[in-house]
């Protein structure tokens, strides 16, 4: 256990490296990905894991170490920090690679974040981008709630949005990737929405703005995610490539196959709801 002195140390590092990097020079690949860049950022992160969120990860030994694969997970939390910890539950399972993590176009329009989570490993989302990524072997993380994820109200916490037309699956199937149900508890409560600022998310080009009970009541502070307890859990890989790439243009198939993968996450999210002994203790 790191000490108090210790964590402020290594967390005082983190920002002055980080910010060293974002007025000097440094090396990222075509996405943006930047490992100095993420590996300054660790003690963050670290902080953020075992400190402030407590995150408990299971079943990390599905995780492909190697070849490409679809991590496909529940979403909530507006900013992606549910995608930030999910990174480093992996690394911590000690898979010697960096999920490349999908994140909607508006999120690269904030200053400072957008340039965080790219180099981070942040990728705008598309269809495109995601193929590429696939093809190139990455790891990829994909939520495919998208903007209706994070803008669930309070009395609809975990119950799973749709998955919209299943691009996920078809990406499977055209790809050959194993896909990897990931269900999330804890990033419901970071932001616990009771309410909605329309004309800040238009000025922000966000899809939603919450109001929370801390934001905007507290100014800034608000924007500070609450300390919830997290788990992160990691179910046996689904497995597509039997059905080969022209399962893709089959629509039923792929909506049958998308609804499958959510019923599964939606069963992992209530199991893990109830393994957790309390929402912040």
């Amino acid at each position: 256990m790191i000490g108090p002195l210790g964590l402020v140390r290594d967390l005082r590092r983190a920002v002055d490296a980080a910010a060293r990097r974002l007025r000097g020079e440094y090396e990222e690949d075509e996405w943006g990905y930047d490992p100095s860049f993420a590996a300054a950022a660790e003690p963050l992160l670290s902080f953020l894991y075992d400190h402030w969120w407590r995150v408990t990860a299971t079943g990390t030994e599905h995780v492909p170490r190697d070849g490409r694969a679809l991590l496909v997970a529940n979403h909530a939390g507006v900013l992606p920090w549910d995608a930030a910890m999910t990174a480093t539950a992996v690394r911590r399972a000690g898979v010697e690679r960096d999920p490349r993590f999908l994140v909607l176009d508006w999120a690269f329009g904030l200053p400072w974040a957008s340039v965080v989570i790219r180099r981070c490993g942040g990728v705008p989302a598309s269809p495109h981008n995601a193929l590429r990524l696939l093809e190139q072997d990455h790891l990829v993380m994909v939520f495919p709630e998208g903007a209706k994820g994070v803008g669930k109200p309070w009395r609809e916490r975990y119950r799973l949005q749709r998955f919209g037309r299943g691009g996920f699956i078809e990406l499977a199937l055209r790809t050959g990737a194993p896909i990897v149900p990931v269900a999330i508890v804890g990033s419901e409560e970071i932001y616990p929405k009771l309410g909605e600022l329309p004309g800040v998310a238009r000025l922000l080009g966000a899809p939603h703005v919450p109001i929370t009970p801390t934001f905007p009541l507290l100014g800034p502070l608000g924007v500070i995610p609450l300390p919830s307890r997290w788990r992160i859990a990691f179910g046996p890989p689904v497995d597509l490539g039997g059905l080969g790439p022209d399962a893709a243009e089959d629509r039923a198939t792929v909506l049958e196959l998308s609804e499958e993968v959510r019923d599964r996450i939606q069963t992992m999210v209530l199991e893990n709801v109830i393994e957790r002994t309390g929402a912040f203790r």
